[in-house]
């Protein structure tokens, strides 16, 4: 595979991870096409059990995902969505996987902090969208993060 489709396939898998924090976009959808597309490409057994994983993985969260309470629309908002996103991000390059969820959640917490000021006000805003279906959108977030963390470490040392 040449440099501009790994680029290419880099940034179907940013699509996705962003379109899990956007509504009506398919992300999941995207970084498991993002990651058939470079196994089809690449063929080699380090390409394909990236994909095998991610399947599996992205099938899972998705069985994760409907057991969670909440409502399939939009629980954070899209300004929420993106501090979450950003805040997910960091986590995950500060503690590498496991700093994602954690991430996210301070990502809310500050935005809401900004918006009320309060505390107590903060707090009780991001346990209300949590209860709306924010868990839902961090589960998917989180895995379609695994798997572009799988996709570049094959890539790395693979």
């Amino acid at each position: 595979m040449d440099a501009w489709e790994l680029l290419l396939v880099g940034v179907v898998l940013v699509l996705g991870v962003v379109g899990v924090l956007v509504p009506g976009l398919p992300g999941t959808w995207l970084v498991w096409a993002a990651t058939l597309w470079w196994a089809l490409q690449d063929r080699s057994s380090t390409a394909w059990w990236v994909l095998v994983g991610a399947s599996v993985l992205l099938l899972v969260a998705q069985a994760v995902r409907w057991q969670l309470p909440g409502r399939s629309g939009d629980p954070m908002g899209a300004r929420l969505a993106q501090w979450a996103g950003w805040g997910a991000l960091a986590g995950f390059v500060v503690v590498p996987v496991a700093g994602a969820l954690p991430g996210a959640l301070v990502g809310l917490y500050v935005a809401e902090r900004m918006r009320l000021g309060r505390w107590d006000d903060a707090a009780v805003s991001v346990r209300d969208v949590l209860r709306r279906g924010g868990w839902r959108v961090l589960v998917e977030l989180f895995a379609c993060l695994l798997v572009a963390a799988a996709w570049v470490g094959a890539l790395v040392w693979g």
